[in-house]
This record gives structure tokens, sequence and C-alpha cells, in this order.
């Protein structure tokens, strides 16, 4: 199944005003996908909760809304990022009735219960990342077990109104992951473009080898003022075929360990002297992250404990939330095989290469 990623909608919410604002914006969102009223009631009390603890507990803060397909079918994705005091006992905050405001205290209960899909990540100091998707329940569910699931974060540089970087993933259970992150070079609509031609070409042939998408965007970007790009493939078993031009950057993790991946010179579209896949193995429960340069290169997960438990999204909202470089166009793409779960993850994952 094939992923398209949106321009996502991102409310600032820093006083109760937002708070109706937030709602009226996202009811206009859900009017537009075409899902069942009582979805839409969830997904507006879902965004009227989250903005609420925005204003109450984190002094503001930002709620973004972007329609993507999943992994396990098409979603409303519902991220809500904050750099507040963070929580001490994030369990107990998730039981409906607690509260800290004197408030009725349905908030995160509520939000959990309503959402297909929820995870948090709060540390004191720190700040709050909260993600809620709730599907479009006429999707069929997959067909088996999946392997691979995904999350994303991608935001204009300020000033903007559409986003120079773009990403794409694609997955069919039986055979392969695959992922693409694109970056036009500067930011604005000509950037934009450039995103656009090297994503079309993913789209037509996503489960192509790395290589050869990159050249078929190469020549589906000329004329444009170029991209930097890398796709990775993952099999089920965890195999992974990574190719990249530019300064696109992949890394893998487990556990301790950090392997970034490798990428040539060059910008697709304008200038490739040479593609080339590389071969590389993610144990069960390992991280792919790729991102673009408006991250900070040099991050790592030391100061975030639990934090590579987390849904992707939730990972890949941290990140941006506290590495990005505030100059550019900025996306990050977390991938995770499936493993990796709360309760039975590998002790002690190694990479191979």
């Amino acid at each position: 199944m094939e992923v398209k990623a949106p321009p996502p909608a991102f409310l600032e919410i820093h006083d109760s005003s937002h708070v109706g604002e937030a709602r009226r914006r996202t009811t206009a969102v859900t009017q537009t996908l075409g899902l069942g009223e009582v979805q839409c009631g969830n997904i507006n009390i879902i965004v009227t909760e989250l903005a609420n603890n925005l204003v109450r507990h984190a002094t503001g803060g930002d709620i973004v809304l972007q329609w993507i397909t999943t992994e396990l079918g098409d979603a409303l994705e519902i991220l809500s990022i904050d750099r507040g005091p963070g929580m001490k006992d994030v369990q107990r905050c998730l039981q409906d009735g607690f509260t800290t405001a004197g408030t009725p205290g349905n908030g995160l209960g509520a939000v959990r219960r309503l959402s297909s899909e929820f995870d948090i990540y709060s540390a004191p100091a720190q700040g709050t990342v909260v993600v809620s998707r709730v599907r479009n329940c006429t999707a069929p569910p997959p067909a088996q077990e999946v392997f691979a699931r995904w999350g994303a974060y991608s935001r204009p540089h300020a000033g903007e109104a559409v986003c120079g970087d773009a990403w794409r993933a694609a997955s069919d259970p039986r055979t392969a992951a695959t992922f693409m992150v694109c970056d036009g070079l500067g930011h604005g609509p000509a950037a934009a473009e450039a995103a656009a031609a090297v994503t079309s070409a993913f789209e037509k042939n996503p489960f192509y080898s790395p290589d050869r998408l990159l050249d078929a965007a190469h020549r589906n970007a000329a004329g444009s003022r170029g991209a930097a790009a890398a796709i990775a493939k993952i099999e089920p078993g965890g195999a992974i075929q990574y190719a990249g031009i530019g300064n696109i950057s992949g890394v893998l993790i487990a556990g301790d360990i950090q392997k970034s991946m490798v990428s040539h010179n060059g910008i697709v579209g304008v200038n490739v002297r040479k593609s080339q896949t590389f071969n590389y193995t993610l144990p069960p429960g390992g991280l792919l992250i790729m991102f673009s340069d408006g991250l900070q290169s040099r991050w790592s997960f030391g100061r975030y404990a639990s934090l590579q438990t987390c849904h992707p999204s939730v990972i890949a909202a941290v990140l941006a939330r506290d590495f990005s470089r505030g100059r550019d166009d900025v996306t990050v793409l977390v991938a995770k095989t499936s493993a990796t779960t709360r309760n039975g993850r590998n002790s002690e994952p190694e990479l191979r290469w």
C-alpha cells in the first residue's frame, strides 16, 4: 500500500482562544476526508482535549494534523508537541478523572480511548509529545502481520506556505517497506516543485531498488532546481538496501549502537555522477531514521529515557522539536522493525553490516 503525505496543518496553541480555533480548523479538515460522524466527533474531542492540556499545563505548544496512509490503513494523525514542564507520572495522568488543574480531568484518558493508535513521551523539564491516530474504519485490515511501522514529522521553514522537503513510504507486508526523504534545494515553492518531481518517481515504482529509484528521480527532476534524496528498502528479515544523493542523512539504531549509512555527493535532477545501493541489516526492534539537513546532525538518545520504545511518530516529533536548526524546512522519518514493544524488546540488539 502506498503512502502520500499531504501538507500537514499546524495549529499554534497559546491561550484559550486558540482552542476554539483548533476545533474549527479540525472540523474543516475532517469534512474533506469523508469520515463518518462518529469519527469526526471523536477527532474533535481529541484535538480539544490536547489543546486544553497545552494551555493549562504547558503554557502553549503545537498541534499537527496530517492525513496519512499507514501500515495499518488510512488515518488522521494528531500530534501534540510542547516544551512544558513534562509529567513525573505519565501512567497516572492517563487515568480518567486525574487532573492537576481543577478540571474534570478526562483529557489524556479520553484521548487514548478514542484513538486507534496512541502513545506519549513526557519527561520533567523536557516537555511532552502525544500521538493519536484515528483510522478510517472502512479501510480493510492488513492481510498479514506488518513487519515495520513508521511515522514522520515534516514542517516548512518559518514564513513559508509550502514545504520544500517531502517524504513517502510504501509497504507490501510480503516483500518490503520502502521509504524516501527528499529536500528541494532552498525552501519555498521552487524547492517544493523539485521535491514533488522526485517523489513522483518514487510513487510510480516504489519497490524498485533504491539506486534505480534515484536514477528515475534524477530524470524526473531535470529542469528543476534539484534536490537531495535518500531511499531505504527494508525486507521482512531486516535486510536493508539504501541509496542516497546529497545531504539527506540515514542512520540505523539499536540500543546504544548507531550506524550512519552512505550517500554520494550530487544533486538529484542536476548533477548525479553515481547512485549506488548499499546493504545493511537491522535487528528486530531496531530503528531506521532518515532526516533532512533542517535537523542538526549531532543528536543522540542519551538524554531521552525509553524514547526508543515509543511510537515512530513520537520519536520523529521529539527529534524535530529539540534539534531543528530553525533556518530551513525540516523532515524526520522513523521506521521501526516490529519486535520492539514496551513489554517485550530485545535486551541487547545488534546491528550487522
